[in-house]
């Protein structure tokens, strides 16, 4: 196998999304021994202040410790940094400027992910947190790659999915499920081909009980195989 380069993973947004990423990077890496994973420096912070909160409500800009995270990735020597956190996202732009090296869009990588899974058009139906679909970080690159995207109604971001994604973040992860699976399903019902979990919670609620019926890109999982393209690049 081609040897890996080094990868960064800017995490602690939350701390469980982040350490989710790199159980998913290493199982779904193909391999045989140590020696064929991706060295991997994960950069865990979660004092990083609320994306969404800065967003919409005048928080503190995350920006100055996404930086001081990015910096740490830079000084252990790793080649590109992926970020498990998408209204992380919303400030791409700002880190992309201030690092040479790349980083890797989890939307662009929910976006092939939904080609992995056949389905090349139609609507789709996207799940995340109020401050990335106020930012259309999903609208914007869906749309330009020939999708209809379906977001929730404002009732059901306030009491179904925003809630939801509060518990994944207290560790109360299996009571998320129930809620998650209805506002998926809602999205279906009103005819969605296939829903993207665009909040790195959102994918482990989910995980916590059966299998929805219908495809569904988790950003986790897109974000590791985008990680891997990148860290083992074919041939």
């Amino acid at each position: 196998m081609t040897e890996a380069r080094m990868l960064g993973v800017l995490g602690g947004m939350g701390p469980l999304a982040g350490a989710t990423f790199m159980q998913r990077l290493t199982l779904l890496t193909p391999g045989e021994r140590d020696q064929d994973h991706i060295p991997t420096v994960l950069w865990s912070d979660p004092r990083v202040p609320d994306r969404t909160a800065a967003r919409l409500s005048g928080g503190e800009d995350p920006l100055p410790a996404l930086l001081r995270g990015i910096r740490g990735l830079e000084a252990a020597g790793c080649g590109a940094i992926a970020i498990p956190c998408n209204t992380a996202h919303g400030w791409f732009d700002g880190m992309q400027a201030a690092t040479r090296l790349p980083i890797l869009h989890i939307v662009e990588a929910a976006a092939d992910d939904l080609l992995r899974l056949g389905v090349t058009a139609g609507p789709i139906g996207l799940m995340a947190t109020k401050g990335t679909l106020a930012m259309r970080l999903y609208q914007e690159r869906l749309e330009g790659r020939g999708y209809d995207v379906i977001v929730p109604p404002a009732e059901a971001m306030d009491r179904v999915i925003m809630p939801a994604i509060d518990a994944v973040k207290a560790n109360r992860v299996t009571e998320a499920y129930a809620p998650l699976a209805e506002a998926a399903m809602a999205l279906v019902s009103r005819g969605a081909r296939a829903v993207v979990l665009g909040c790195t919670e959102i994918p482990l609620g989910i995980s916590a009980g059966p299998t929805l019926p219908f495809p569904v890109a988790d950003t986790i999982d897109a974000l590791a195989r985008a990680s891997i393209a990148w860290a083992k690049p074919a041939g």
